[in-house]
């Protein structure tokens, strides 16, 4: 008679699911630089072109009011993603981890052979090798050359493909480009190669922000000592190594203190201890626990789960809790104020300065007279091509046609990019008031639009016109 098979169909991993979206994110963070709808990238923060680019609209220097909003947006979503699911962006999408896979389990494991297992991260290599010492250095090397990438990846969000190997080409005038890509490059190798995961450990200040924002409800990665049994004291101290030395105290545990969980944690914790600061949440211990306790026909003893429900085994996670709630309502709150703001960009920009000299009075012949005011515009063309642009004046109720432009007469034409300045003079020969006491100050209006796209390109200036006194205008001393 053959014996029943007792163990359990072992679902696909975290860590298989872990390097498609690694996949998934690398060709977005390398392909989205090179997309461009009518020459607008989705995200380009230029220093050198003073531009915003956002979600394929261009944006100037000057509205970039809506950068705040843009950083409260991450911020909030990562402390959200924390609040829900712990440190699940440090495993699954923070740019640290998927660079020390590619490095440590693609290069090191799986192309030169250096380390034996994906699955024991706490072997280190044994670099008395000459061979070993060997593969080191070609690592080192295939990891330089994606961290150039990286480099230029990155500087790619600041400076557009299309002009990045230009400058890079032109080193005199573009050196701190160049630095640039070095220097982040340099930083990649250090921290990859050399620093590994204790950046994560004792760099990054993530890990101390996320025990303010844990509740009881948040999951992550935790071993279930009612099951499994405890392997350490309240103390931390390890009180048992062998299977059989745990069921002596506790008969019904489960644990078959084969450690693995151990040996394939990236940042070498026993998750059997509880909760610690340095778990990313990239759930290796998770398979490892599945495979073992799966071959034995139970459930892993690591589950990605609360303490709620494994710890202190009140009942079910409450996913859509009050907390969660709040940053949801927070995050769409947001998306719809940048949605809003950014949906009223200028597509040009106006600024308006009166000249110092009030205005100007000249007698015509037959009591006549001609009051001007001149005016200093700066306007820049926001679009990415060149345009002609003209104005008009609108006053007050009343006074419609009595206030005329006298400078310039024509429109002009303003390039992408480079602020135009204009005199401008506004000129009326009518008595528009008649104040014998004091100079009056009219409001005005200035409208001002893109020859032939009027209707899309226009934005409206208000300002004002001054009139003097009446004993002035009509020449009396």
């Amino acid at each position: 008679m053959n014996k029943e098979n007792t163990s359990l169909k072992i679902p696909t991993s975290w860590r298989i699911k872990r390097y498609y979206l690694y996949i998934i994110v690398t060709i977005i963070a390398l392909g989205l630089p090179w997309i461009t709808v009518d020459g607008n990238h989705f995200f380009l923060l230029s220093f050198d072109k003073l531009k915003l680019h956002l979600a394929f609209v261009q944006f100037d220097m000057q509205e970039l009011y809506l950068m705040p909003f843009l950083l409260m947006l991450m911020f909030l979503g990562i402390f959200g993603m924390t609040v829900v699911g712990g440190r699940v962006f440090c495993g699954w999408v923070c740019p640290q981890t998927v660079f020390r896979v590619i490095y440590r389990d693609l290069i090191e494991t799986k192309i030169l052979g250096l380390r034996k297992r994906i699955k024991n991260k706490q072997l280190e290599p044994d670099m008395s090798k000459a061979e070993n010492k060997v593969k080191k250095v070609i690592a080192i090397l295939l990891w330089t050359a994606l961290s150039l990438l990286a480099a230029a990846d990155f500087m790619w969000f600041f400076v557009p493909p299309e002009d990045f190997f230009a400058y890079l080409a032109d080193f005199n005038n573009h050196w701190t480009l160049f630095g640039s890509v070095i220097g982040i490059a340099a930083f990649l190798i250090y921290d990859i190669v050399f620093l590994k995961e204790n950046f994560c450990v004792y760099v990054c200040p993530y890990s101390r922000v996320q025990s303010v924002l844990y509740d009881d409800h948040t999951i992550m990665a935790l071993y279930d000592m009612h099951r499994g049994g405890n392997i350490y004291d309240e103390n931390h101290n390890k009180m048992f190594t062998k299977q059989k030395d745990i069921q002596v105290e506790e008969p019904h545990a489960e644990c078959t203190a084969c450690e693995s969980c151990v040996t394939v944690c990236p940042t070498h914790i026993d998750i059997r201890k509880g909760l610690q600061l340095e778990c990313i949440n990239c759930l290796e211990c998770v398979d490892a626990c599945t495979t073992v306790m799966g071959k034995l026909g139970k459930p892993s003893l690591v589950t990605w789960s609360s303490d709620y429900e494994i710890v202190d085994q009140k009942g079910k996670t409450q996913y859509f809790r009050a907390k969660v709630l709040a940053y949801i309502a927070l995050l769409v709150g947001l998306m719809v104020i940048l949605g809003v703001m950014g949906s009223t960009k200028e597509h040009m920009l106006l600024n308006i300065n009166k000249e110092t000299r009030l205005y100007s009075v000249k007698q015509l012949p037959n009591d006549k007279f001609r009051v001007e005011n001149a005016y200093e515009f700066l306007l820049q063309n926001t679009e990415n091509e060149k345009m002609k642009f003209y104005f008009d004046v609108i006053p007050p109720k009343g006074m419609e046609g009595k206030i005329t432009i006298a400078k310039p007469s024509k429109e002009f034409t303003a390039v992408p990019g480079i602020k135009k300045k204009k005199i401008v003079v506004l000129r009326t020969e009518e008595m528009l008031v008649d104040n014998a006491r004091k100079d009056t100050v009219i409001p005005i209006t200035i409208r001002a639009y893109a020859i032939g796209h009027e209707d899309k390109i226009v934005v409206f200036r208000k300002s004002t016109f001054v009139f003097p006194r009446s004993d002035i205008v009509k020449g009396k001393k």
